[in-house]
């Protein structure tokens, strides 16, 4: 695989998607075109991955235009501050890849207070009874779920702004909360765990988006390597770095028996066989992440693991024409869900960033 040749493709459609997209939210790509997510829930959850592809673009291709476009859609999400109530643990996804990547390369103060007002928000969903950062509202007291792992670098951030030491305390609290909880002995993570909210008593383990309560759910998974990987460049704690590292040789050992396009859980029947290609781009630049950290043919077999799984998820569900939008489809929200193999804005926004990665021409928006 010629990494900056699909790097090209990948920024020259993203280019094109630029212009008909605009400031514009998008979501899933179907009959070939975005809606925008915006008008329909403002406090979505993926409603950052856009302006984080605007940013990464930005700073790759120094096309202005990007950036322009990247604010526009960021001052669009103050809608969704200024609700609150339509707010989860999600405030990391959102204003991570908007407002904190402004603040870095542009040094906006207005981006500065956003950011530093969804990490407030964040802060403010710890439960000190349980340890955790509570994930959901609307009767979901006590769950916590794997994806939170990548939400609470919005904390490392602010802690290293502000220096105020709280921020990165609930962050690492609850980084190991997920690891005492979360992480099974074979090395693969569940989704949810639901805590007792008075106490912090384990209630149960739901099914969430695998295909059972306990199972292998793959982009859960993804987020387990990625998160811990990021907590540990974080804080330079070892025990996320042998978290991070066990999450992955799970994936990589039976990744490679799909040939490595990974299902939606490992653990799942064969058959209905239901892909999800955002759980490979996101284990991609989890894996990558846990190379830099790592030297020799260590890091390397991490390295080749994210080639091998770009290669394998652009090869069978890559879309380049440039009048359709949506690049990698293949993607799978959860396994008892209705709609598979879609078209998902994060599997693009993961797949840019794992390319820009393997190029050596990243810049680190988490």
């Amino acid at each position: 695989m010629d990494t900056n040749t699909l790097l090209q493709d990948v920024e020259h459609k993203l280019g094109k998607e630029a212009e008909r997209i605009g400031s514009a939210i998008p979501y899933i790509a179907e009959n070939g075109r975005y809606e925008d997510m915006g008008k329909e829930d403002i406090c979505w959850w993926t409603n950052g991955f856009w302006p984080g592809i605007l940013w990464l673009l930005s700073h790759d291709t120094k096309d202005r235009k990007y950036a322009r476009l990247a604010k526009k859609t960021e001052g669009r999400l103050d809608d969704a501050l200024s609700s609150f109530l339509g707010l989860h643990h999600d405030v990391g996804f959102m204003w991570l890849l908007s407002s904190v990547a402004s603040y870095r390369l542009t040094g906006d103060m207005r981006s500065y207070e956003r950011a530093l007002h969804a990490a407030t928000i964040l802060a403010g969903r710890y439960n000190p009874l349980s340890r955790s950062i509570r994930s959901w509202n609307d009767g979901y007291d006590g769950y916590v779920i794997i994806d939170s792992l990548m939400n609470i670098n919005l904390l490392y951030w602010a802690s290293e702004v502000t220096g105020d030491p709280r921020f990165k305390a609930i962050a690492m609290t609850h980084a190991d909360t997920i690891l005492a909880h979360h992480l099974q002995e074979d090395g693969h993570v569940v989704h949810i765990v639901d805590f007792d909210p008075n106490d912090g008593s384990v209630r149960s383990i739901p099914v969430g988006q695998g295909y059972a309560s306990g199972s292998a759910w793959s982009r859960g998974q993804s987020w387990g390597i990625y998160g811990f990987a990021l907590s540990y460049r974080h804080t330079g704690e070892e025990r996320y770095l042998l978290a991070s590292r066990r999450i992955a040789d799970y994936y990589l050992s039976h990744i490679r028996e799909y040939g490595y396009v990974p299902p939606v859980d490992f653990l799942s029947p064969k058959e209905p066989a239901f892909d999800d290609t955002t759980s490979g781009t996101c284990a991609a630049c989890g894996l990558l992440e846990l190379a830099e950290h790592l030297k020799g043919k260590e890091g390397g077999t991490y390295r080749e693991g994210a080639r091998r799984i770009i290669e394998a998820c652009v090869g069978k569900w890559g879309d380049f024409d440039a009048e359709t939008d949506g690049i990698l489809g293949g993607g799978s929200g959860s396994w008892h869900g209705e709609k598979h193999h879609e078209k998902i804005i994060y599997g693009d926004y993961y797949l840019l960033e794992a390319l820009l990665r393997l190029e050596g021409k990243s810049y680190l928006l988490w």
